[in-house]
C-alpha cells in the first residue's frame, strides 16, 4: 500500500486528478515540478524533481528532515532534535528524521515565469499515513472540519498591502552571508502620499503589470491592484473562495510575487513595517462569511438588520479573543508596531459599521447577501493556514456561547475596549492561557508555537538595537 492510500486520499478524484498531471506535464513539455509545503510560517519550502518522477511523487511522496518545521524565521532549529523526543517529546522528531510530503494534484500550475517547470502544493504525512500535527496547512483543515460538523463552510477573501521597491543590491558578498543574512539595498518606486493617484500607479505599471500577468497566469482570482498611502506601497485584492482556497492562494501569491519581482530587478516585501525613512505599515485585512450548509446562503446576512445572529456571536468570539489570536495574525515582533491609534490600523478589540479604524469592520446591511465582517487586525507575513484557522476557532466559540459583541463603535480610538498586544510576548502570554485556542488547535499545537516564536523574542532581547546605541552609548 503507497502513502497516498495509507493516507485516505486515494479516492477516484484523486486519482483522476494526479493522471490529469500527468498529461499536463507531457502536453506542456516540463522539465522538472517544484513540489512545496507551507513551513510554520507560511514560507514554501520543497524540492524540485525531474518531470519523471513526479507519478511516483503523487503515489509515494518525498520525503524531507522534520527539522524543517523547527525552524524559526532566521532558519534557525528551536529545538533540540538530538534529545530525546527531539527535545519536544515526539519519537518521530529525533535525530532529524523524515517525514514525506505528497503533492495535491488538485493544486497542480505551470510557473508562467519558469514555463518548464510544474507546482505543486504538498500536505505533510508520516510513512504510515498519519497528518504530521505541526504541518499549518493540517491544522486549517481541522479548523475547516469543526466548522462544518457545525454546520457552516468558511468564505474569505484577501486585501494584502504590501511594498514593492527597485532593488539596487543583492548583497551577496561573502560577509553578508548570516542566519539571517544582510538585507538588500533597496530604492523607491513613488515618493508615496498620494493614495489611489493615476500618476503614481503609472510610475509603478511595469512591475504591477508583470506581477499581474503572473498572477493571473496562476489562476489566482486577482479583483484589484491598487496604489497605496505610503511610499512604494501597493495593495492587491482577491475574490472570496471557500475553504483551503484562500490560504492556498495567499502562500502561493506571496512566493509568486516575491519571485517574479526579484527576476526583474525589484524586491517585494511583505514584512509590517521596512525600517526605511517615511514608511507606513502594510496590513493584510481578511473579509469573512460563515455558508450555511443547509440553505447554501450567507449565514452572516439578515433581512431586517444589520448582522445575523450567527454573524453577531462569531464576531463576538473574535472580539473576546483578539489578544490571543494576534500571535497568528500578527506572529512577527515587528507588526506590532502597526497597532496604533489614528493610522487606519486598530489599536483595541471593537467593532463598527464601516469604520477603518475599527478591528471588526461590518460591511453590508439589512437584507444584502453580501453582508460579511473584515477583520483589519493582521499582518502580511502571517501564516494564512493559522490565520484563518485561528478566525474559525474563535468565531465558532462566540457561535457556540451566543457571546454578546456588544455596541458598535463610532469613535474607535476614544471606545474603551481591550487593548490589542503591544508585543509579540504580550499575545503569547495571551495565547498561553486561551483555553478556546487551546482546545480548538489542541495543546501540542499550541505549545510547540508558544516555544518557536519565544524563540525569535529571546534572540531579539539578546541584540543591542540602534536605539540603545544611540540612548545609552554617549550618555552613560
Amino acid at each position: 500500500m503507497h502513502l497516498a492510500e495509507k493516507a485516505g486520499l486515494w479516492s477516484k478524484d484523486h486519482q483522476a486528478a494526479a493522471r490529469d498531471v500527468e498529461r499536463r506535464i507531457q502536453a506542456d513539455g516540463l522539465t522538472v515540478v517544484r513540489l512545496s509545503f507551507a513551513d510554520q510560517h507560511g514560507l514554501l519550502r520543497g524540492k524540485t524533481l525531474a518531470a519523471a518522477e513526479v507519478a511516483a511523487a503523487m503515489t509515494d511522496g518525498v520525503g524531507f528532515t522534520t527539522t524543517m518545521l523547527l525552524k524559526d524565521t532566521a532558519h534557525r532549529t528551536v529545538f533540540p532534535v538530538w534529545s530525546a523526543g527531539g527535545g519536544f517529546g515526539m519519537k518521530e522528531l529525533e535525530g532529524a528524521a523524515d517525514v514525506m510530503m505528497l503533492p495535491d494534484p488538485a493544486t497542480f500550475r505551470v510557473l508562467p515565469w519558469a514555463p518548464h517547470t510544474g507546482w505543486m502544493l504538498c500536505d505533510v504525512f508520516f510513512a504510515d499515513g498519519r497528518p504530521m500535527p505541526l504541518s499549518t496547512r493540517h491544522v486549517h483543515r481541522q479548523a475547516l472540519a469543526a466548522l462544518g460538523a457545525a454546520g457552516y463552510d468558511f468564505l474569505a477573501g484577501l486585501e494584502v498591502e504590501f511594498h514593492l521597491f527597485k532593488l539596487e543590491a543583492s548583497r551577496l558578498g561573502a560577509a553578508d552571508a548570516g542566519q539571517p543574512g544582510e538585507p538588500p539595498d533597496v530604492s523607491l518606486l513613488n515618493q508615496g502620499y498620494q493614495y489611489l493617484t493615476e500618476q503614481r500607479y503609472d510610475a509603478m505599471d511595469p512591475i504591477l503589470e508583470i506581477l499581474r500577468a503572473n498572477v493571473a497566469g496562476l489562476g489566482l482570482p486577482l479583483r484589484s491592484i491598487e496604489v497605496e498611502f505610503g511610499p512604494s506601497q501597493v495593495e492587491f485584492t482577491f475574490r472570496a473562495g471557500t475553504g483551503l482556497e484562500p490560504a492556498d492562494a495567499m502562500v502561493l501569491f506571496r512566493s509568486a510575487a516575491k519571485q517574479v519581482a526579484a527576476r526583474h530587478g525589484y524586491h517585494a516585501t511583505f514584512m509590517c513595517r521596512p525600517k526605511l525613512p517615511n514608511v507606513m505599515s502594510s496590513g493584510w485585512h481578511l473579509h469573512q462569511s460563515l455558508i450555511d450548509r443547509k440553505t447554501s446562503g450567507n449565514a452572516f446576512a439578515d433581512p431586517g438588520q444589520l448582522l445575523s445572529p450567527v454573524g453577531h456571536h462569531y464576531m463576538a468570539g473574535l472580539l473576546e479573543h483578539a489578544r490571543a489570536a494576534a500571535a497568528f495574525s500578527t506572529p512577527t515582533l515587528n507588526g506590532y508596531k502597526r497597532y496604533r491609534p489614528f493610522s487606519l490600523a486598530p489599536d483595541r478589540a471593537i467593532w463598527g459599521r464601516d469604520n477603518r479604524g475599527v478591528m471588526i469592520r461590518v460591511l453590508g446591511g439589512p437584507g444584502d447577501p453580501a453582508t460579511h465582517l473584515e477583520n483589519r487586525v493582521g499582518e502580511p507575513a502571517a501564516n494564512p493556514y493559522l490565520y484563518m484557522a485561528s478566525q474559525i476557532v474563535c468565531g465558532l466559540d462566540g457561535l457556540t456561547r451566543k457571546a454578546d459583541p456588544g455596541p458598535s463603535a463610532d469613535t474607535p480610538y476614544e471606545t474603551r475596549a481591550t487593548a490589542l498586544p503591544r508585543t509579540l510576548g504580550e499575545a503569547l502570554d495571551a495565547l498561553r492561557e486561551d483555553r478556546a485556542l487551546r482546545a480548538g488547535l489542541g495543546d501540542f499545537f499550541v505549545d510547540y508555537y508558544l516555544k518557536l516564536k519565544q524563540a525569535e523574542i529571546d534572540r531579539f532581547n539578546l541584540d543591542v538595537s540602534d536605539w540603545e546605541q544611540r540612548e545609552y552609548f554617549s550618555i552613560f
